[in-house]
């Protein structure tokens, strides 16, 4: 290892983000040398630079613009791209977020090149392989030097997949440690006056593959969220994925939706947090709806996140059962959390994940017996 050795992150789109600037200020009050690697997989203003200047992340060292594609085009550009970053920066550790497919090809990249590796977010399993995220998470886990996990039902999965228990720590979530942090800017009422919302709204967010490239799936899907619409007025931060396929399927503006470009962090949080209910079909605000006691209904047959719903206030529905789950929701009112909040979750993720970063830096070696178990970092 170098003497002053480097680390890069990897982040490609905007749950990346989020997760990673609690961890990058973390190595810099450690003093650890590091740089940023923007794929961009999200690509324009709304997507990317907006969430950097929200959550004060410094100009990455590169930005590979791959834009969109097939997953396969948008891979092989990741990869080759990516390979000319780390075999120019030579870095001592990449560090991957999440499960998109930067994260994927990055993870590639490095066991090609023999630079070691640390996954954000380890763990998480839907057990679904038609979704392309569980395909990247497994392969991440499986070539990953460090895995860095966010609820203990990820340790449970590692374990079953005989990951070594040396290489995973339990750190906790950074995104929650975001969202913490921007508690204090989180204010509906301006955006909500901008947009023309009443009091009572709700937020919908769609892009998930299962939900918008089969043409069926997403008539379906908008039908459900119009019924939805019939109860309580909606508005649609809309992700460029699937936009023109829900169109189409009838997702316009109307009397009761409120379609719109995607918004910076801070601004969506706001948003989220002054609605009587969240539908989505994202993994992030599964999370952030638990931490916020917003009431939230996932679209999809299964979450890789299971503890927002033992701990939090997430259900999930089928567009079929939707319009009915919604008005229960919104009959019931304001969510809590179904007992304690997760493990670690508790805005301290980022310092946690620095700390476990700079002891392997150093090159600090656990006795076998304390290698017998994954840790549990304070």
């Amino acid at each position: 290892m170098r003497e002053n050795p480097l680390v890069l992150h990897v982040l490609g789109a905007r749950p990346n983000f989020v997760k990673a600037a609690p961890v990058v200020r973390g190595l810099a009050e450690l003093a650890v040398r590091q740089g940023i690697v923007h794929t961009g997989q999200h690509y324009d203003a709304l997507m990317s630079d907006v969430f950097f200047a929200d959550l004060g992340l410094p100009e990455p060292i590169a930005n590979l613009g791959v834009g969109s594609g097939s997953h396969a085009r948008q891979t092989a550009a990741l990869l080759t791209g990516l390979e000319e970053v780390v075999l120019e920066h030579r870095p001592d550790l990449v560090v991957v977020y999440g499960d998109v497919n930067s994260t994927l090809a990055a993870i590639l990249v490095c066991a090609k090149l023999r630079i070691p590796t640390a996954h954000v977010e380890a763990g998480l399993r839907s057990f679904d392989r038609e979704m392309p995220e569980e395909v990247n998470r497994v392969v991440t886990d499986a070539l990953a030097d460090i895995l860095l996990v966010t609820s203990p039902d990820g340790l449970s999965h590692l374990a079953n997949e005989g990951v070594s228990p040396a290489k995973v720590h339990l750190v906790g979530n950074p995104m929650i440690d975001s969202l913490f942090s921007a508690l204090p800017k989180l204010d509906p009422e301006p955006l909500r006056l901008r947009l023309g919302l009443p009091e009572r709204y709700a937020v919908a967010t769609l892009h998930r593959p299962g939900n918008v490239d089969d043409p069926e799936s997403a008539r379906e899907l908008v039908d459900a969220v119009l019924a939805v619409g019939e109860q309580v007025p909606i508005v649609v931060p809309l992700h460029p994925r699937g936009r023109g396929r829900l169109a189409e399927a009838g997702l316009v503006n109307g009397d009761s939706l409120t379609i719109i470009d995607p918004l910076g962090y801070v601004e969506f949080l706001s948003l989220v947090r002054g609605a009587a209910l969240v539908v989505t079909d994202s993994g992030g605000v599964q999370e952030e709806t638990t931490m916020l006691g917003v009431p939230c209904l996932t679209v999809r047959p299964n979450t890789e996140r299971p503890i927002t719903i033992t701990h939090g206030t997430n259900r999930l529905v089928t567009p079929g059962t939707l319009p009915a789950a919604a008005s229960k929701a919104l009959a019931d009112g304001a969510a809590t959390p179904s007992g304690e909040l997760p493990p670690l979750w508790d805005g301290a993720a980022g310092p946690r994940i620095a700390r476990v970063i700079e002891a392997w830096l150093r090159g600090d070696n656990l006795s076998p017996a304390a290698q017998a178990t994954p840790r549990v970092e304070s």
